[in-house]
């Protein structure tokens, strides 16, 4: 969901074009792997330089800015590559490598994220290149060359795909002779962790931060002097401690070297503890979801108080990423709402859950930065979003992030942020279109693991090339029959007819495309609860428990004149 005028959508959304099968020829075509090399002999050495990106982009050359080094997720060390395709640019990132003429290289690599290619260029002889569709785990790429008779350097590349979520890269290995140019030197110790602090807490556990160190593949963590965990990257939580207890931490920095002198002890105590309660209402049987910006693209500028009362879950856009990995926070643009104070915030809030209405904040969107992708970065969430719901009253989270979802570790974000809020929490998604084609997708895979606490999805029928419906047909956007048969996929692929809601654009300017009128939507709701009003696509059976309908945003309802919500929000509710 974006705050720009000029592409007014979820922020950072990208329209995700279905790659068909003469854009699939072609890539198969011009990277077609080769043979991989036979084992490296004891001679032979890394050529590249700063190949872990520990001195960030040191020796490396990303097209257009498109690069930068990240410190999670990391495969080895403390930082990697990240590189964010953008319009005509492949986020393409070189190293000119010095090479020994006439011999054989193997050159690999570690991704994950979107489409990551890897390759060499100027060998003398073939050029070769391999790629990953994307995952959200480390791949291997692997491929090998042979130089010329003639050929001293050679240019090692990585890039993306045009359109395609950000890629990672980390160790990049181009092995073979020595052609001249060495190899980066034997890790030594590290240095000891400065900066170290108290993050989160709960009744049993305690969230430390501390600084990167140069050379470091690890981190250690100690309790009141025994060792207690162990983390790759710089912050970890130390679980299994006692309610209101005070308890001593440090750590260490290790690699292949060896393990650094601790760092200063600091000290951290343990939450009371308390009744987790909190703000509980009920989300009707059919329910209406809008967003709520907080902040002026363009769209009318709204308080909570103005928000139409057809809306039953307010997902208050959007939270902010912070530098411990995983956790957010929330900034009230006061300032950018007219004078809009946080006090008064506040009390819209418990104003709202008066009238029977869910507050919720809503994590993601076109700056949402956020990785939950290990369990350090899950806890990290879980404590942070508790916090809010603790300091501002939300009812629960909603899960908008456009840069890639792991299922394993946001399972286990929203799993322990139910055990801390209770069963009144409320907790709803809105994928993209190309989230939920399968279950084997991230997303998907999420919204079936938290089956037992979820509330909705609101998948975004928008911004969207065109996508399979459940019958195997290809459908294009804008249409009845592509919020229908999308709509069957989630329905038949395991989520219960009250988890499934059809998330779209409230005016024209509210999405780059897709938008559809009311009247659409109240026939596709027809549609899939009743069996009336459908288009060519009519499902097999009807599902009268469907939860309803979102739309991005209340802001873009009220500067249409609410015509929205004037029309939707009395349909929803008056399904079967």
């Amino acid at each position: 969901m974006e705050r720009s005028a000029g592409s007014i959508r979820h922020r950072r959304r990208r329209v995700r074009p279905l790659l068909g099968g003469a854009v699939a020829g072609i890539a198969a075509a011009a990277l077609a792997v080769t043979g991989l090399a036979g084992t490296a002999q004891a001679a032979d050495v890394n050529v590249a330089k700063n190949a872990g990106f520990e001195s960030g982009l040191a020796n490396w050359t990303c097209s257009g800015g498109s690069g930068t080094t990240v410190s999670t997720p990391v495969h080895g060390g403390t930082s990697a590559l990240k590189a964010t395709p953008a319009g005509h640019d492949n986020a393409r990132c070189t190293q000119t490598v010095a090479v020994k003429p006439g011999s054989t290289y193997t050159l690999s690599s570690w991704v994950q994220g979107g489409y990551a290619y890897l390759g060499a260029s100027g060998t003398g002889t073939t050029d070769v290149s391999t790629w990953s569709p994307g995952s959200s785990s480390w791949t291997q790429l692997r491929t090998s060359f042979t130089t010329g008779p003639s050929t001293t350097s050679v240019t090692v590349y990585t890039h993306g795909w045009y359109g395609q979520a950000a890629y990672v890269a980390d160790d990049v290995q181009v092995t073979g002779p020595d052609g001249g140019g060495g190899t980066d030197p034997e890790p030594t110790v590290p240095g000891t962790p400065a900066g170290l602090a108290v993050g989160a807490t709960t009744t049993s556990s305690v969230t430390l931060n501390w600084n990167a160190v140069s050379g470091a593949t690890g981190y250690t963590v100690y309790r009141n002097g025994a060792k207690a965990t162990t983390a790759t990257g710089t912050s970890a939580t130390v679980t299994g401690l006692a309610a209101d207890t005070a308890y001593q931490f440090a750590v260490s920095a290790t690699n292949s070297a060896g393990e650094s002198v601790k760092s200063a002890t600091v000290s951290g105590r343990t939450a009371k503890a308390t009744d987790p309660g909190g703000p509980v209402t009920s989300v009707p049987k059919h329910a209406v979801t809008g967003y709520w910006q907080n902040f002026d693209n363009g769209a009318a500028v709204q308080k909570l108080s103005d928000v139409p009362a057809h809306y039953d879950i307010i997902a208050v856009s959007f939270a902010d990423a912070t530098a411990t990995p995983g956790a957010v926070t929330f900034n009230l643009d006061s300032a950018g709402l007219g004078g809009y104070t946080v006090d008064r915030f506040k009390a819209d809030i418990k104003a709202k859950q008066a009238a029977g209405k869910n507050v919720i904040i809503s994590v993601g969107g076109e700056k949402g930065s956020v990785a939950v992708n290990n369990d350090a970065s899950a806890t990290a969430f879980a404590d942070s979003v508790y916090a809010l719901i603790q300091e501002y009253g939300f009812n629960g989270v909603d899960i908008d992030l456009e840069n890639g979802l792991n299922s394993t570790y946001m399972t286990k974000a929203l799993r322990s942020l139910s055990s801390k809020a209770g069963s009144g929490l409320v907790i709803t998604m809105a994928p993209q279109t190309i989230d939920m084609q399968s279950t084997s997708g991230e997303y998907f895979k999420t919204a079936l693991n938290i089956k037992d606490i979820l509330t909705v999805v609101n998948m975004q029928y928008y911004n969207s090339g065109s996508m399979l419906g459940c019958d195997g047909k290809v459908y294009s956007q804008g249409s009845v029959d592509f919020l229908t048969a999308l709509a069957c996929i989630q329905l038949e692929g395991g989520l219960a007819p009250s988890q499934v809601g059809l998330g779209v654009p409230a005016s024209t300017r509210g999405a780059g495309s897709g938008y559809v009128a009311p009247s659409v939507v109240n026939a596709a709701l027809d549609c899939l609860t009743k069996g009336t009003n459908c288009g060519s696509f009519k499902p097999s059976r009807t599902y009268p428990d469907l939860r309803g309908a979102m739309t991005w945003s209340t802001n873009w309802d009220a500067t249409a004149g609410n015509a929205w919500s004037n029309a939707v929000g009395p349909h929803v509710h008056g399904l079967p």
